[in-house]
């Protein structure tokens, strides 16, 4: 995709959208480290659910670790994976205390220095939390990335630095979003909803089809 042509996407998603944020429910920066670390292979609303019964109860690394293991365990069953997740949590939570005073770190190696706590759940909290022009490439970020010709790339990383070095400055806080977004609810993985989409006209994938069609 041409610059002009990248700029025009994203300010058509921006007039579209003007203010975008997470859909997972969160109140401070530890509160959003939990929901996405709980997050993987799992939908938002489901760690909603979950984060609504636990967060009243324990949203502080002391308060979880208090529950222990077992405790935590009873808030995010519902949740793929959930064994695993409580155990990085618990010990994430041990972490912020010893190292952090129990904060959350603004800054990737501390971020990833965490249980359970990978690039992508680190640039979702720099981004979202701390206000970094991070970008978090998911399985949605990047089927519209590659799709639309936007940031084409063969790995999650080679996406990531295409969008870094390519998305306009006055774009790039907010293109994580916006981009999550678009991918979960038009440019969706089985049948995109291009009749819909505002920038199709924009798109590699969507003039390759109707050529052919």
């Amino acid at each position: 995709m041409k610059p002009a042509a990248r700029k025009e996407l994203f300010a058509r998603l921006a007039a579209a959208n003007p203010h975008p944020t997470t859909e997972l429910a969160y109140s401070t920066p530890f509160e959003l480290l939990v929901a996405v670390v709980l997050s993987a292979q799992a939908t938002d609303k489901g760690v909603n659910k979950a984060t609504a019964q636990l967060f009243p109860v324990a949203n502080t690394p002391e308060a979880i670790l208090a529950l222990g293991e077992d405790g935590l365990k009873e808030y995010v069953k519902t949740i793929g994976l959930f064994n695993s997740k409580a155990r990085n949590i618990i010990a994430l939570c041990r972490l912020l205390l010893e190292q952090h005073g129990g904060q959350v770190p603004e800054n990737r190696e501390a971020l990833e220095a965490l249980p359970g706590v990978g690039r992508k759940t680190a640039n979702v909290v720099l981004n979202t939390a701390f206000g970094h022009p991070t970008i978090a490439v998911d399985t949605h970020i990047f089927r519209v990335a590659n799709r639309t010709g936007l940031a084409p790339g063969k790995t999650v990383l080679e996406v990531e630095k295409k969008l870094e070095a390519t998305v306009p400055k006055e774009y790039k806080k907010d293109a994580h979003h916006w981009l999550i977004l678009h991918g979960r609810y038009i440019c969706v993985a089985r049948k995109p909803k291009c009749e819909v989409c505002p920038v199709s006209d924009l798109c590699d994938w969507y003039g390759a089809s109707a050529s052919v069609a």
